[in-house]
């Protein structure tokens, strides 16, 4: 389902630096994390969404996230951004 998501999103920024920068920023919908990302990767991501009331969706593999957001390599989160 999570795959979904980032597939119908208009808009979604890729990687865990970038998806924090945007959370700080209070532009992120929805966090979308892969649960076989290294959890110290992921972890100030996952913070910040808490810290801000952002739901978070967690998908299987990093390469399937990738994939959805049409990149060639994994991805460990995904911010979909309004």
């Amino acid at each position: 389902m999570s795959y979904e998501k980032v597939l119908k999103a208009n808009e979604v920024i890729i990687g865990t630096k970038q998806t924090v920068k945007a959370l700080r920023e209070g532009i992120v919908k929805e966090l979308v994390v892969a649960k076989d990302a290294e959890p110290r990767v992921i972890e100030k991501a996952l913070n910040e969404a808490l810290e801000h009331n952002i739901p978070i969706q967690y998908c299987d593999s990093m390469k399937r996230l990738g994939k959805a957001c049409g990149i060639e390599v994994g991805a460990a989160a995904v911010a979909i951004i309004r």
